[in-house]
């Protein structure tokens, strides 16, 4: 897989958000442009490091309770970008190593180091599509996904810090559903968005670094955040700041720093 043409093509000449993201973490998969992106990122919101923490730590527990609580076994999880452990799928398997898991991305980077999802647990399954959001098609049509999920069980269809990058202009709201649709009753949606709705200012200057370096951004509203699950059953507490839907200990963050909505629902 590492030696497909995609995961030569890959452009260190100018930012990208998947790499960004990776240096929010902590991690070691980015370049100095990537990285100087960031910190640009980060002098006009130094919060985007706890933002990013409480992103992951947001999937970590929505993972679990739907393997726990709603005997969920498969994941789709697009956008997934460059690994960090711990991954969804062992998450997931942790829970229920049965797990099975199709991560899939349209970051060459990210397909470079895909191996590093493809750890599963003996009685698990995971695999990888290079494939785009915005081609829901592609991805419902891959042979990877039919020959690791059952569309005639529930599916969770993971979409963790993506759609900010999707502006309306590409129809995100379409995708969603389109992508909903192929999945059966019983199947979850749990995503993630940042916001401008607690310091629009700051965040209209994070918009613009980002667009400035070509990468498309289109924060949302907790209204716009919901929309995502229209005709779906939300989980308690519904649509909530990240660190707040169900949080393991109490938080400590606030609203402000952490800026993302959060929310599960499962199709009734």
């Amino acid at each position: 897989m590492t030696n497909s043409p995609a995961a030569r093509d890959i452009d260190t000449s100018r930012p990208h958000s998947a790499r960004m993201y990776d240096y929010y973490l902590g991690g070691k998969d980015h370049f100095d442009v990537d990285q100087q992106a960031a910190g640009k990122v980060a002098e006009v919101f130094p919060a985007i490091f706890v933002c990013a923490r409480e992103n992951r730590a947001f999937m970590h527990r929505a993972t679990r309770v739907l393997a726990k609580e709603h005997g969920i076994r498969q994941w789709l999880d697009i956008g997934t970008g460059i690994p960090t452990e711990p991954n969804l799928h062992q998450v997931a398997q942790a829970v229920v190593p049965d797990a099975k898991v199709v991560y899939a991305d349209n970051d060459p980077l990210v397909l470079k180091y895909a191996e590093r999802l493809m750890r599963s647990t003996r009685e698990g399954r995971t695999t990888y599509i290079h494939a785009d959001f915005t081609e829901p098609e592609a991805i419902l049509g891959a042979p990877e996904l039919s020959e690791a999920l059952d569309l005639t069980q529930p599916v969770a269809l993971s979409l963790n810090a993506l759609l900010h990058f999707i502006p309306d202009a590409w129809g995100p709201y379409d995708i969603v559903a389109r992508l909903l649709d192929a999945l059966p009753s019983g199947s979850a949606l749990a995503l993630s968005h940042c916001t401008p709705d607690f310091d629009p200012e700051t965040w209209q200057k994070l918009v613009d670094i980002y667009i400035s370096a070509g990468t498309q951004v289109q924060v949302r509203s907790k209204e716009e955040v919901g929309r995502f699950f229209e005709g779906l059953d939300l989980l308690d507490p519904g649509v909530a700041v990240g660190h707040r839907w169900r949080p393991d200990e109490e938080p400590t963050a606030t609203d402000a720093e952490v800026s993302l909505w959060t929310a599960v629902g499962i199709k009734p």
